[in-house]
């Protein structure tokens, strides 16, 4: 049987894939638990400098949760708490990852496969891709986390019209509202992740951690009251930014370690 969701790593760059096309790559609870476990396994290897996200096939990138789950995972208010610390704690630790993060988007990305794609750093997307968060045809709700990623991503105008219509929009549209960072012709697109990815990995890993922390200590807190006025000093004191330094008097590539 293969492995629902497939995880590898090639030359410093972590892919991991939704690996169940028959269904739209939905992925179950069982997935959501399987994905904390990778992100995990990622930030344990300091080798990896970047991570794409992508679904198998043609159609989907991911149409999200299973709703196979929801006759056991999801069929009340206290199994669906339950389900929200797996699937929430998944999102929370891809949006969390110290390294950037890539969704590689072609086909359906829609739900619970949407609102992944929002807790990674970059969305490209097919021309052929369509978008939305219809959980309105469910009668359920997302949650604060899923909210606050979608309405920093296009406005609370755009994101009360994706989830009060419960309708799909295609790539240009997502590409208007902001909810993708870049739109390129399908035959394009796994190129352009991966040339995206190429040019991210020698960069220095400190930078992109804490660059990465930054910006989400500044989402949080846009008043900037309260934030840690040292932290954008940090990287002064570290080996790598001697060597970046080194490395642009000498004219050469630099050789970051994160340290």
């Amino acid at each position: 049987m293969s492995e629902p969701i497939k995880f590898k790593v090639e030359n410093q760059i972590a892919r991991v894939t939704f690996n169940r096309p028959d269904q739209h790559n939905a992925i179950s609870y069982e997935g959501w638990l399987r994905l904390i476990e990778i992100v995990n396994k990622i930030e344990e290897e300091s080798s990896i400098r970047s991570v794409i996200f992508s679904g198998e096939g043609e159609k989907a990138f991911s149409a999200g949760a299973d709703i196979k789950d929801f006759e056991t995972h999801r069929k009340d208010s206290a199994t669906a708490r339950t389900y929200s610390t797996a699937f929430d704690g998944a999102l929370d630790a891809i949006e969390a990852l110290s390294v950037p993060t890539i969704s590689m988007i072609r086909g359906i990305c829609v739900g619970g496969g949407c609102e992944l794609s929002m807790a990674t750093d970059i969305r490209i997307a097919s021309n052929k891709s369509r978008f939305g968060i219809p959980v309105a045809k469910l009668g359920i709700l997302v949650g604060y986390r899923e909210m606050k990623r979608l309405v920093n991503l296009v406005g609370p105008g755009n994101a009360s019209y994706i989830l009060l219509s419960g309708r799909l929009i295609d790539s240009s549209e997502a590409f208007r509202m902001g909810l993708i960072t870049q739109l390129v012709d399908d035959s394009m697109l796994e190129d352009t992740v991966l040339n995206l990815a190429t040019e991210i990995t020698p960069l220095a890993p400190l930078s992109q951690k804490r660059h990465k922390m930054i910006l989400q200590n500044v989402i949080s807190n846009q008043s900037l009251e309260g934030l840690d006025p040292e932290l954008p000093f940090t990287n002064f004191d570290s080996a790598d930014f001697q060597e970046g330094k080194d490395a642009f008097i000498s004219r050469r590539p630099p050789n970051f370690q994160g340290i």
